[in-house]
């Protein structure tokens, strides 16, 4: 069966598919997960996967960004077999075919400007009418003009009796997430193909980049879908063979709204400053609209590439479950050992804590079973180290008066003292503090004890907080809660 496939999807150069993100913002959740669909699918098939930088908006294209899209998809482990390509350095390329079709009367120069086009929109808006240019000068042999418009072939007339008939054309593809997809091409009109000669716009540069890379695959979201259309009648008036197309459901919110900022739409960048690791993202994003058979959810990314079918994504809406992808980070940090944990915590961005690196090896050691990102540790690091300004009466245990729990933590305190620093650990204290606690009653010794350290009522165990904090700094902050307990009685 996998043979078979395997000749299904290879076209004359094989598998090629491409990730081609136009550098005008940071690369998002969404554009990470269609790479890393290709990435997937060029791998299952032995192909290659290409990085396509599409740059010719020169207004709104920034290096910074296409800095990050690189940066980023290396950071999830997305390596491309070639480029990256940018369009603005293929301009020659796209100037030879635009120069073919305008000779061929395949495309016209628009005579129109903004403004006047902005009117016949608002007309048509008023009225109700299909949004399309009907340009006068669609037959006409102009030089230059506004911009390239793309002419739609009139539909060839059928005779029935008497009567001429011109039929809608149409555009049939097969799509392999979604079947047959349909559309009549009157509706689109004759689009825009260039601003001018040197300045291509999406539809024309990606048809030519597909044609010219020798693309055997688009794989890309359903966002996509109505651009297909033009895309196949310019391949068509070029002669160009069509790829394959999948296209990949949307991701919606938990409301099933559409992707946005607060919930999901976060730049990949940002998942990594707030903790999350790159298996983490890799693996949830696969999630994202596709399952296996199995319904395994926590898989490497070999793993998915070896049981991937691009027949199991979903037509359907993919749904951003943060709940979920903070369960999938958590078993991948418990899976670390605690040296690359560390040095994972100190790169975060803003990760400050009073702490040596010994201390926060104990703390991962601690903490890492209920940290769901790397950003939790510094939370969890606090509950360890950061002393809080708390009210004497915290000291006290249910109705224990302040005289028997100052002598409670004096009698601690001289034990923990005589206690020799090798074992001045979490057994070693425990070991030595839990007779105490057996015989004074374990909430009137330990509960002194736990806010003694942190200043909270709820926080890690005090054998713990101990290992952390070491001899000299357990004993001195045991002896400002005396002190309190002191003012407390007086």
């Amino acid at each position: 069966m996998f043979k078979f496939l395997k000749r299904l999807f290879k076209g004359e150069n094989g598998v090629r598919v491409r990730i081609a993100p136009s550098p005008t913002g940071y690369l998002h959740i969404g554009t990470a997960r269609t790479a890393l669909f290709n990435y997937i699918f060029a791998k299952k098939y032995g192909g290659k996967f290409i990085l396509r930088i599409e740059d010719t908006d020169l207004e709104r294209s920034d290096k910074k960004y296409e800095k990050d899209i690189i940066e980023n998809l290396k950071w999830l482990g997305l390596d491309w077999d070639e480029g990256p390509y940018r369009q603005s350095e293929r301009l020659n390329i796209y100037e030879k075919y635009l120069n073919k079709l305008l000779k061929e009367k395949k495309a016209y120069w628009c005579p129109h400007t903004k403004e006047e086009l902005e009117e016949e929109r608002n007309g048509q808006i008023a009225n109700k009418t299909v949004l399309i240019h009907k340009c006068d000068a669609r037959d006409k042999d102009l030089s230059r003009g506004e911009l390239i418009r793309f002419k739609i072939p009139k539909a060839k007339p059928v005779i029935s009796g008497n009567e001429t008939i011109y039929p809608a054309d149409s555009i049939i593809f097969n799509d392999i997430i979604r079947s047959q997809v349909h559309f009549f091409t009157d509706p689109i009109g004759d689009f825009a193909l260039a601003k001018n000669i040197s300045t291509p716009l999406y539809n024309f540069a990606v048809v030519i980049d597909d044609y010219e890379m020798k693309i055997s695959h688009v794989i890309r979201g359903e966002d996509h879908i109505a651009n297909t259309p033009k895309q196949i009648l310019i391949q068509r008036a070029l002669n160009f063979s069509t790829p394959q197309y999948a296209h990949l459901p949307l991701i919606l919110d938990p409301d099933r709204s559409k992707m946005s900022k607060r919930h999901s739409a976060t730049s990949i960048e940002e998942y990594q400053k707030q903790g999350y690791l790159p298996e983490t993202l890799v693996n949830f994003m696969a999630l994202l609209g596709w399952h296996p058979s199995d319904n395994k959810e926590k898989m490497s990314l070999p793993e998915i590439i070896q049981c991937f079918d691009i027949k199991r994504i979903q037509k359907g809406g993919a749904i951003f479950d943060v709940q979920k992808l903070d369960w999938l980070n958590s078993q991948y940090i418990k899976k670390y050992d605690n040296e690359a944990l560390l040095k994972l915590i100190k790169q975060l961005p803003d990760f400050e804590i009073a702490a040596n690196d010994s201390q926060l090896l104990k703390i991962i050691n601690y903490g890492k079973e209920r940290a769901a990102t790397l950003k939790n540790f510094q939370a969890i690091a606090d509950s360890y180290t950061r002393l809080n300004d708390y009210k004497s009466e915290m000291l006290l245990w249910k109705n224990t008066g302040a005289k028997n729990t100052k002598e409670n933590l004096r009698k601690t305190k001289e034990i923990l003292f005589v206690i020799l620093e090798r074992e001045f650990n979490k057994s070693g204290s425990e070991k030595y503090l839990m007779p105490l606690a057996d015989s004074q009653g374990r909430g009137e010794v330990l509960w002194p004890l736990r806010v003694a350290l942190t200043g909270r009522d709820k926080s890690p165990g005090p054998f713990e907080i101990i290992d952390v904090l070491g001899k000299e700094e357990s004993l001195k902050r045991i002896n400002m809660a005396i002190e309190k307990l002191s003012n407390l009685i007086i």
